[in-house]
């Protein structure tokens, strides 16, 4: 929802080719132009090829095939950087082209599944002692975080509108954004530390569960061909997307969907397909494979894994907090993980939600331009 993907549609899965010639001649069909070969490495295109192309296509929009053309450039661009980048940050694997030949199809694909499941692996590897660097959609995981943990926000935690969609440009003075740089100050000198010790002291009201509740987000920003895939949002299924498939707990979540939380089901097993990456010469139909086909219609099955309200008490919070300390309480308190920082300084949660909501009350102050710089010292 955040990034306005639907998801809702089919699994984003087919072919991996690891053809050169393969990959020049998809390039061909559709954009009527093919990187050189020092514009590729292995099965990825560069970057910079998919920029200066849509440069080039810009310029001829003239007919619908050109227009479909520059618009295909443009997603490829956005899959190899915002949705489902890597850490290279320099390529984009070309699996995804035969995706977009039928340009009236590209909607009918899953893309928010698969964006998801790319940032489930980035997590599940950043969590490992060694991994320094994490990829995936990071826009995503930041947005929110903001939006589920307000006290991590640096901005005012009133309900959430953008008036810049539908406003113009003399409206632009309302815009909830204009105090970015003076909300923000505060949380450049904020240190580590404090955000280890603000998720020990989370307490019960400081995540917001029902994040898109209309005291939160205006209704209206929400589209209504994105707003209705949401009845297959917490269905507890694989996430596909070729060879990445990652489960999706919503039975670990309930909350978030409006059900009471109970104790939930043993965690999935996803055998050889969590381990899957695109190293070497994988020509491979992912949605076929022995290692996939089964978690790939679970996913085509996800009508029938829905979440529904649990039978029972109607105050199971007791016995899931129970089950939830014994498993994992002693592996989630971060300060005591790291050496302790000087935090001298620093605020605690009281201070935080003090000063957030001290500067949504005050008035926002004019911005002074900068000073001249002196003039030039004569020369002699």
């Amino acid at each position: 929802m955040i990034l306005g993907l639907p998801t809702d549609g089919l699994p984003v899965t087919g072919m991996t080719i690891s053809s050169v010639e393969a990959l020049e001649a998809e390039c061909l069909h559709q954009f009527g132009d093919a990187p050189r070969k020092p514009e590729c490495r292995g099965s990825g295109i560069k970057l910079t090829w998919l920029r200066d192309l849509k440069e080039r296509l810009q310029l001829q929009l003239d007919n619908e095939e050109s227009k479909q053309r520059y618009v295909k450039c443009h997603i490829m661009l956005l899959l190899g950087t915002i949705l489902l980048g890597d850490k290279s940050g320099v390529f984009v694997h070309w699996k995804f082209l035969p995706l977009l030949r039928e340009f009236g199809s590209i909607v009918q694909f899953s893309w928010g599944s698969a964006c998801l499941a790319h940032l489930y692996r980035a997590l599940c590897k950043a969590s490992r002692y060694d991994c320094k660097e994490i990829d995936g959609s990071l826009t995503l995981l930041v947005v929110w975080a903001f939006m589920r943990l307000p006290f991590l926000a640096p901005v005012p935690r009133k309900p959430r509108s953008f008036p810049l969609a539908n406003s113009s440009v003399n409206e632009l003075s309302d815009i909830r954004w204009r105090n970015w740089e003076r909300g923000d100050r505060r949380f450049r000198f904020t240190k580590l530390a404090h955000f280890r010790k603000a998720f020990d002291d989370l307490q019960e009201g400081h995540f917001v569960w029902v994040a898109y509740a209309v005291d939160h987000v205006d209704p209206d920003i929400i589209p209504a061909d994105i707003h209705m895939h949401s009845v297959v949002w917490s269905a507890t299924v694989p996430l596909v997307s070729f060879e990445c498939i990652e489960w999706h707990a919503t039975d670990r979540f309930r909350r978030q969907f409006g059900f009471m939380q109970g104790v939930p089901h043993q965690e999935r097993n996803l055998d050889k397909a969590h381990g899957e990456v695109l190293t070497g010469p994988k020509n491979l139909n992912w949605a076929t494979a022995t290692s996939h086909s089964f978690w790939v219609m679970q996913w085509t099955n996800r009508y029938n894994h829905i979440l529904t309200e649990l039978d029972g008490p109607q105050h199971p919070l007791d016995i899931y907090m129970h089950w939830y300390r014994t498993k994992y309480g002693r592996h989630l308190n971060l300060s005591d993980l790291v050496v302790q920082e000087n935090v001298e300084g620093d605020q605690g949660m009281d201070d935080v939600v003090q000063e957030n909501e001290e500067a949504e009350d005050e008035e926002p102050q004019e911005q002074q331009p900068p000073p001249l710089p002196p003039p030039p010292a004569a020369q002699e």
